[in-house]
């Protein structure tokens, strides 16, 4: 394959920290605190295509289930999975946080993190990298796929992979991108996120307006919380960073929350198709163009806030439309 590249989206840093102890805005904007009661994630694996990550990070301990580097840094040592960058380590974070009285916590706390280094130090990498590293996750029968990263070339052999991962049952969740130009009737492509086949991304601020970054098309699927976005970093340190990147994992941890509630209330493993349902019945519109934000707010609680205004037999046919 030509040794074509791919990179992380550009992404802001706002602010690093060393000591935090709070519950993130956009974990408490999305509503998972609410049902943590039902399930924190334990037993979902969550495959993470990025930077690496840092292991040692206190608020990322026992959370990793394992890893490999298929880029070049560390001589391409594939137990080698350090983050140099500090992306994915801020992603993992978002995903599966665990605090220790002090930092931070994900969006489900309890669920196994699979760390695929994809890219390298510099935040960029080869195709062929991000293919093995979707192959390696289906090989290790994660349950979702974490992808903040993109380029704007269709890449037949990715898109192959990509659709492999989803017949295996296997979520897959990607950036739509930070190439917005606030003009919600332009089109802005990137890949993966633009695939029909992935959950694609886009963001919102944490007063739940469009950031002018994020990618408009008519492959958003839903939006969720990208600017201002509090989680681990290098160092055992914090940052706030703001991006499509950001707003992906809080649906990846989103999805490890409600593949475990769908599948006790319907006593069955539900198909890739069906929990997808599942996440669209929860989002709430905000009132932008679909291009923008699709389905709408990523928003946990939607199906129980309706059942407060609404019949039973009213919920019933919103839940089933």
């Amino acid at each position: 394959m030509e040794q074509r590249k791919i990179r992380l989206f550009p992404y802001r840093i706002d602010a690093q920290v060393e000591q935090v102890s709070e519950i993130p805005k956009g974990i408490e904007m999305i509503q998972a605190p609410a049902v943590w009661s039902q399930t924190k994630g334990k037993g979902i694996k969550v495959a993470i295509l990025d930077t690496g990550c840092e292991v040692s990070h206190p608020d990322l301990k026992g959370r990793i289930a394992g890893g490999r580097n298929f880029t070049d840094d560390d001589n391409g040592s594939p137990d080698v999975f350090v983050d140099y960058n500090g992306h994915g380590t801020h992603v993992a974070g978002t995903i599966a946080a665990i605090s220790n009285n002090t930092g931070v916590v994900g969006v489900a706390p309890e669920a196994s993190l699979l760390i695929l280094k994809v890219l390298n130090k510099e935040g960029s990498g080869q195709y062929e990298w991000i293919i093995n590293g979707i192959n390696y996750a289906v090989e290790q029968k994660a349950d979702i796929i974490s992808m903040s990263l993109g380029g704007p070339e269709d890449v037949p052999e990715m898109h192959a992979a990509i659709k492999r991962a989803v017949a295996a049952n296997i979520l897959v969740v990607c950036a739509a991108g930070n190439e917005g130009d606030g003009n919600y009737a332009t089109d802005e492509f990137d890949y993966p996120g633009s695939y029909n086949e992935v959950i694609s991304v886009g963001a919102v601020d944490l007063q739940r307006n469009s950031t002018n970054f994020t990618n408009s098309n008519n492959e958003v699927d839903l939006v969720a919380p990208g600017a201002g976005i509090l989680s681990t970093y290098l160092n055992k340190s914090y940052a706030t960073l703001s991006g499509t990147s950001m707003a992906t994992p809080h649906v990846s941890g989103a999805m490890a929350l409600i593949k475990q509630i769908a599948s006790e209330s319907f006593g069955r493993n539900l198909t890739e198709t069906e929990l997808y349902a599942q996440l669209i019945k929860r989002t709430i519109p905000l009132g932008n163009s679909p291009r923008l934000e699709g389905n709408g707010l990523l928003y946990l609680t939607a199906q129980e806030e309706l059942a407060k205004v609404f019949t039973p037999a009213v919920v019933a046919k919103v839940i089933n439309q």
